[in-house]
């Protein structure tokens, strides 16, 4: 393998050592923290190897913001996390410019106003990090189907505390719910 390929946080593999994590990186060597200790070896005279795909890109023909705004709008699609104009579609016609207000008891402290926008906002995130975390669970390999019931039935419940605010939704199809 090439030094100029060689990135600190590269995982490689080196066949006596197995698996491990490029640490730094001199002229004519590299530290490798493997498991049993950190080495430093040769890489151009060793048969080290990346541990994980690589890519390279070359003639692309999009500019570098524009390639990495791509890769980010596809990733918030992915994990189902919203843009803020995007979420204040979901709420209510009757609810748009209004303003939740908070009081205490004393009457001596003033009332908390914030727009119903941001506070909705906060709720449709929420529900789309429990969304994620719902994913990530079930696709976690080392949890057993017991544990991630387990895990699942917090969410659930995390679910049905904040069905109170299923009134702010536009359609019924966005609300909060515990059935799956």
């Amino acid at each position: 393998m090439r030094s100029e390929s060689l990135h600190v946080g590269l995982k490689v593999r080196h066949p006596q050592y197995g698996v491990g994590t490029v640490k730094s990186i001199s002229e004519h060597t590299v530290d490798v923290r493997f498991e049993d200790q950190l080495r430093t070896i040769s890489p151009d005279n060793s048969d080290i190897e990346p541990a994980e795909p690589q890519v390279e890109v070359r003639s692309l023909n999009i500019s570098l913001s524009q390639l990495i705004k791509l890769t980010v709008d596809e990733t918030i699609t992915q994990l189902g996390v919203e843009k803020s104009d995007a979420t204040v579609e979901e709420l209510g016609a009757r609810w748009k410019n209004g303003t939740l207000v908070i009081k205490s008891s004393d009457a001596a402290l003033q009332p908390k106003e914030v727009p119903l926008e941001t506070f909705f906002h906060k709720i449709v995130m929420m529900r789309n990090n429990l969304r994620v975390l719902e994913q990530k669970i079930n696709a976690n390999t080392v949890l057993t189907d017991a544990e991630k019931f387990d895990i699942q039935q917090y969410i659930t419940k995390c679910y049905g505390s904040m069905t109170t605010f299923n009134v702010l939704f536009k359609n019924s199809e966005n609300h909060f719910s515990t059935k799956s």
